[in-house]
């Protein structure tokens, strides 16, 4: 690479991840097939519009790709191409959902969703996001008691407001969606359903978590968290909904799509599309799970008690710590996690009562149980002061050297 600043500030990134124990649980670690497919000419080729109606020429073998992936995504998710249809070209979740607002919500109307501080998205109606300027945001949360959604409070809720479309779905809530209750739910009030399943589509498509198929309309996700592809994201929906949403997407929202990013989410799809992803999806349930219990063995509170999915919520003000200096303590030894609002936190979200870990890219590392109890020792040593930095943070290097990231 001719470009020496760009090139070196690269490689040290590179170096920074292969040297840290990665529980951003938003993020994970692709492919070779994946980054090439991602890095490749495909960059250079503008195809604004659909598949065999583009607004330029040159876009045969693009169209072959997009289809492509299309199949690949609705035979992950074992759906059918009678009922679903897919759109593969938003550009990333947060634009997807917009798309599908867009698409189905009259402007002003009101859209259903989790509120940020327990457990949801910006994107799902927050006074912060435009979903939450544009149209008028219904909040549900979880119970104060258990940590977990409480399904009668959400029927009353829904009931009472009447709104044109319930979102199911998180960034923070470690445990398992009960999507019946949620389509229970958007029948009693005439809604409907979209499940954002950015966080755990890899777990679905490994059958890991169940799936939300069954019961939505309307389905999104991003690539990039558990289902371990790029920055990218997939709207799935009914095909009666489609148009409509194909016109949100573009020329509603996007221009011409990333082409070299679709197909790159189709390598992902057909990786994930494996017994050795199922293997995987498996067992990142396994590493979070191990990870929450050790953490709650050495008296750190969890939030819900425990985690079903592939993340969980560390309430470190528990300990007189709060989630900026936790989050800040790790990242010196060489552990990377975010600071994260918990539910009825009292603190202001830049500096909250809790951080959230997610195991997904360390098990893509291939980590198991057995590391999952070395680093929540690690995690509650460094919080707590029980050991020195350099010595934690040897431990750490060693860590990652045993398991470093695959090329």
């Amino acid at each position: 690479m001719n470009d020496k600043q760009v090139h070196t500030l690269i490689k040290k990134e590179e170096k920074r991840q292969n040297e840290t124990l990665d529980f951003i649980a938003s993020e994970n670690s692709v492919s070779s097939d994946v980054l090439f497919a991602l890095g490749s000419r495909l960059t250079n080729k503008y195809a604004e519009g659909y598949p065999h109606a583009r607004y330029y020429g040159g876009n045969e073998f693009i169209d072959q790709i997009e289809e492509l992936v299309q199949k690949r995504a609705l035979k992950l998710f074992k759906i059918s191409d009678k009922k679903w249809s897919v759109n593969v070209q938003p550009y990333s979740g947060s634009p997807a959902n917009l798309a599908v607002y867009h698409a189905l919500v009259p402007l002003g109307e009101k859209i259903m969703g989790m509120s940020l501080d327990m457990g949801g998205h910006l994107t799902h109606g927050h006074k912060a996001s435009v979903t939450g300027k544009v149209w008028c945001q219904v909040p549900y949360g979880v119970s104060k008691k258990t940590g977990e959604i409480d399904y009668p409070e959400l029927m009353k809720i829904a009931k009472r407001e009447n709104p044109k479309l319930i979102i199911a779905g998180g960034s923070a809530y470690p445990r398992k969606i009960n999507f019946k209750e949620f389509r229970r739910v958007a029948d009693a009030c005439g809604a409907l359903l979209m499940v954002d399943m950015s966080h755990f589509a890899g777990l679905v498509a490994g059958g890991a978590h169940p799936s939300p198929f069954p019961y939505a309309d309307i389905v999104t996700t991003t690539t990039h968290k558990t289902l371990r592809g790029p920055r990218a994201a997939v709207i799935f929906s009914k095909i009666e909904l489609m148009k409509a949403i194909n016109k949100a997407v573009f020329p509603g929202l996007q221009g011409g799509p990333h082409i070299n990013a679709i197909a790159s989410v189709g390598v992902a799809l057909k990786e994930a599309d494996s017994k050795a992803f199922k293997v995987y999806a498996v067992q990142v349930v396994k590493n979070a799970k191990v990870l929450g219990e050790e953490l709650k063995k050495r008296g750190w509170d969890i939030v819900s008690g425990k985690t079903e999915t592939h993340l969980l919520l560390v309430n470190t003000m528990s300990k007189g710590i709060s989630g900026g200096e936790a989050s800040e303590k790790l990242e010196r030894v060489g552990i990377v996690a975010n600071k994260n609002m918990l539910p009825y936190d009292e603190r202001k979200p830049n500096d909250p009562s809790g951080v959230r870990l997610g195991a997904a890219t360390l098990t893509t590392r291939g980590m198991k149980e057995k590391e999952m109890k070395i680093v929540a020792e690690l995690i509650s040593a460094t919080l707590l002061g029980e050991k020195s930095i350099k010595e934690i943070k040897t431990q750490v290097l060693r860590l990652c050297r045993k398991f470093p990231i695959k090329k």
